[in-house]
């Protein structure tokens, strides 16, 4: 789904070439129909079975953005020269990157993109988000996440994070406390990569984010196309990337590339 950084957040569908606003249609009974038909988001080919969010095999085997090293920044190897795609490497990977702690079932650190702030908030369903160091490129951001991870989690819940908002927390605390945690592991991170390589984002402010949910479930039960071709419900809210209904919630970004028809009343 779009996203655009609204209060609350304005969510569009990509169907094709066009694009339905959500919002619109919070309170409304929606059918989603999957045709049978995936095709990648990549290359395009029609496949039989979805990789990694909406690749083909060929394309999951080729492609950079599908390596490992983009849920594990840490082992990044552009380095040591054997990345897929140096060129793309070089406009997503080696370049300024965020540390930041998020908030959507509990207290989260995580690693973006300059470029992609609020959108990385706004997709993992964070209600407060606040920027804790600016690095480099996505490696050295890699290995300061791990550091930071000894003292906070790294994984959202997405069950929980569905069911309503999470219990306010003092970000800017944590920011400051986990510097003071990690201070030896930044020391030897500012040594190795050199000034600069580093920036703790003292003055950073926090954003709140809210979200189009007219009321949380009280249980959450996953659906999939895979299982259920037509998928119906009542439209409950959208939070992160995914449609609350009546009936369940569904990942949208998880289905990339599916064929799908909306018809809503």
């Amino acid at each position: 789904m779009v996203a655009a950084p609204q209060s609350p957040v304005a969510y569009r569908l990509p169907l094709g070439e066009a694009l339905l606003p959500l919002s619109a249609l919070l309170g409304k009974s929606l059918m989603l129909s999957y045709t049978g038909a995936i095709h990648c988001i990549a290359c395009g080919r029609k496949t039989s079975k979805s990789f990694n969010q909406g690749y083909c095999y060929p394309c999951l085997r080729r492609l950079a953005r599908c390596d490992s090293c983009i849920i594990k920044p840490e082992q990044c190897h552009f380095h040591a020269g054997t990345c897929r795609e140096p060129e793309w490497a070089q406009t997503h990977c080696m370049q300024t990157h965020i540390v930041y702690l998020a908030n959507s079932s509990g207290v989260k650190v995580g690693v973006t993109r300059q470029t992609q702030i609020p959108t990385r908030w706004i997709d993992q369903g964070a209600t407060q988000a606040l920027a804790v160091f600016q690095v480099k490129d996505r490696y050295v951001a890699g290995l300061l996440e791990v550091a930071l991870k000894n003292h906070v989690g790294d994984k959202t819940n997405w069950r929980a994070m569905l069911k309503g908002k999470p219990e306010r927390a003092d970000l800017a605390a944590r920011r400051e406390a986990l510097r003071t945690e990690c201070g030896n592991e930044i020391s030897e991170l500012e040594t190795r990569f050199g000034e600069g390589a580093v920036r703790y984002l003292a003055d950073g402010e926090q954003i709140d984010i809210v979200y189009p949910v007219d009321r949380y479930p009280g249980t959450v039960r996953a659906l999939s196309f895979d299982k259920t071709p037509q998928i119906t419900g009542t439209l409950l809210g959208i939070k992160g990337q995914y449609l609350i209904l009546d009936t369940g919630a569904l990942n949208v970004r998880k289905f990339a590339g599916y064929e799908v028809g909306v018809t809503a009343g």
